[in-house]
């Protein structure tokens, strides 16, 4: 099993923001010379996003899916410093430290459903994995997928395990399914679910969830007004995955009917 290696690089350059949503992601470059998607700390809902974001990445990419690549992305002082923009001056105050990254694919193109390329697998796999993790954000009005050199790439998966917004009763949602997966954008194409489901449970191990979740940065999962302490919140990840995976063919059945 290949063990996650995360990097971990500074930001040399704020390039230019993204306008797109409430968050403000910008591109930037790093001091390993490549360019990034950088999604701020200090974004809307904070750190619980990059947490999202991670796991949720991760969580893809071990099944098979292209996800770019996930970077730990420090921040220093200085480019609030020089930033006219209000906005964003306060935006790159309240993210210094440790933030997340997305590897940019240079010259990839929005999914669009009428045109774009997903065949009906890795359709299946993505549709499997938004259940999974609760991803309310794929659908046909903010698709959060590309197309870059021929295939189907994963991005934003911030609103995942929305859970972990009210961890008073996180346990609550451990017996729940996702209607949400009605408006999902590649239900249409997912003509494989039961054989996704097969792939799934092989590839995500208890030990690679395990491992996943072990990578987020302590420092994402320390809030002053939470009443769970960070090994605690791994904790509930974990089991919150795991609950998902182990009612898996309900997930597949509940995907069929919303078809």
């Amino acid at each position: 099993m290949n063990t996650i290696d995360i990097r971990v690089v500074d930001v040399v350059q704020y390039i230019q923001p993204l306008r797109e949503g409430g968050s403000l992601p910008a591109i930037v470059k790093a001091d390993d010379e490549f360019l990034y998607v950088l999604k701020f700390r200090g974004a809307g809902q904070g750190k619980k996003v990059l947490i999202s974001e991670f796991i949720g990445g991760e969580l893809a990419r071990s099944i098979g899916l292209n996800v770019p690549e996930l970077v730990l992305m420090n921040l220093d002082d200085s480019f609030s410093k020089t930033e006219p923009d209000e906005e964003i001056q306060d935006l790159l105050k309240f993210s210094v430290g440790l933030n997340l990254g997305l590897h940019f694919l240079s010259g990839a193109i929005m999914y669009d459903p009428l045109v774009s390329i997903a065949d009906s697998i890795t359709a299946s796999k993505v549709v499997l994995l938004d259940s999974i993790i609760s991803n309310i954000d794929r659908t046909a009005k903010n698709t959060n997928l590309l197309n870059w050199k021929n295939e189907l790439w994963l991005i934003d998966h911030g609103a995942s395990f929305y859970f972990h917004h009210n961890w008073e009763q996180w346990e609550n949602h451990l017996s729940r399914t996702f209607p949400a997966i009605k408006d999902h954008v590649l239900l249409e194409r997912a003509n494989h679910l039961t054989k996704a489901a097969i792939e799934i449970k092989k590839s995500m191990t208890p030990q690679k969830i395990n491992e996943i979740v072990s990578k987020v940065p302590q420092d994402w999962l320390t809030h002053e007004s939470e009443s769970l302490t960070p090994d605690e919140m791994r904790i509930a990840y974990i089991e919150f995955i795991n609950s998902r995976l182990s009612k898996i063919d309900t997930l597949v059945k509940e995907a069929e009917d919303a078809k």
